[in-house]
């Protein structure tokens, strides 16, 4: 099969991750296009493709991404632009033939969502949500004993993403913080790894009640909230996501608990585990495992890009759904905006619930304030 073209829209913070990713594919993937309303951001991301490929390419840029979807033969498009553009883009490119990788969070609302999925299936493309930490190897092991049944019943698990943003990360990119195109801290900074905690804890959820507030940036969204989720399978999950830590990250883990194991990842990105224990584990298990890790990645986007573009190559070439597929990638973002409605009526949320979006937020007062 011949490579792969692909394009990328957005050039900021994360696209490095998706030229890395093309480049670390190459055998299947080449980069032909990038489109950004900003000509120079685009520039350094051909750029910096061009320095890292071992041979000569050519690749066009763009400010207009539906101009580039008339002019070039592209196989797949990967979204990283503002989280609020992300739907109407993807569907624009579905309906073009192409197949779809898109940064989290997929959309903003239910609805948004739903017409994404839709349209992957009325076009026949694939859709792939990049949740890239599904593909670290701890989390691959520990997705592997809840498959297993190593835990028994699952009791609780937690996710704990404690990090500082500062006002200079909101100044940097002035959507981030918004209602239109973005939401707080835990549509933006915790999504990955509440997606992983419903991976975990088993997916179907009964409710979800948070308490979220805004205390120390000056944007619209929360830079705290704190959720509790109760899964159909009678299991608890538990989330805490701040953006305000002094003076900088302290913690991302993710833990499982069940009546025959106790599980803990944590590290930069979710990459290591820190503790492993289960009643039928070896005598040496746990030390032989935490001895075999890799160290941490270079950022906390972690080292998850390439096997998730290489996922999505593979289900394309063999016509199947992307482990992280629309469908997947809605569970996440479903779960945090029932936490907006939840923090809006003071109020459970029972799942399945009428549509909501980040936009029902924006005349919420701070509760403090």
């Amino acid at each position: 099969m011949k490579k792969l073209k692909f394009a990328i829209v957005g050039c900021g913070r994360i696209s490095y991750k998706h030229v890395e990713a093309i480049i670390n594919n190459k055998e299947e993937a080449e980069l032909v296009a990038v489109c950004d309303v900003v000509e120079e951001k685009a520039i350094e991301k051909k750029n910096d493709y061009i320095s890292k490929s071992s041979k000569e390419v050519n690749v066009n840029i763009y400010t207009d991404y539906k101009e580039m979807l008339e002019k070039e033969e592209i196989d797949v498009v990967t979204i990283a632009t503002e989280s609020g553009y992300h739907p109407e883009i993807a569907i624009n490119c579905m309906d073009k033939k192409k197949h779809i990788i898109c940064e989290k969070p997929m959309a903003l609302s239910v609805d948004d969502a739903d017409r994404m999925i839709e349209s992957a299936k009325k076009n026949n493309v694939k859709l792939c949500v990049s949740h890239q930490n599904r593909f670290n190897k701890p989390i691959q092991q520990l997705r592997k004993a809840v498959e297993a049944n190593r835990f028994g019943r699952l009791v609780n698990g937690t996710a704990r993403i404690l990090w500082n943003r500062n006002m200079g990360y909101y100044h940097q990119a002035p959507w981030r913080g918004t209602w239109e195109l973005d939401g707080g801290t835990l549509m933006n900074q915790c999504i990955h790894n509440i997606d992983l905690l419903q991976w975990m804890m088993g997916g179907e959820i009964d409710t979800v009640y948070a308490q979220c507030d805004t205390f120390l940036r000056d944007i619209e969204a929360e830079d705290f909230g704190a959720i509790v989720i109760r899964f159909k399978n009678g299991a608890i999950g538990m989330v805490e996501g701040s953006a305000c830590v002094y003076p900088k990250n302290l913690e991302e883990t993710l833990s499982v608990f069940g009546e025959k194991g106790t599980a803990c990842i944590g590290g930069l990105a979710v990459n290591k585990i820190e503790t492993w224990k289960f009643e039928d584990g070896t005598e040496n298990e746990e030390e032989d495992i935490l001895k075999a890790q890799e160290g941490d990645p270079d950022s906390v986007y972690g080292f998850g890009h390439t096997p998730l573009f290489k996922d999505t190559i593979d289900a394309i070439k063999e016509d199947r759904a992307p482990l992280v597929s629309g469908e997947e990638g809605k569970k996440g973002m479903a779960i945090i905006l029932a936490a907006y409605k939840s923090r809006l009526t003071g109020m459970p949320v029972k799942f399945p619930f009428n549509n909501f979006s980040t936009m029902n937020m924006v005349n919420v007062e701070k509760i403090n304030k």
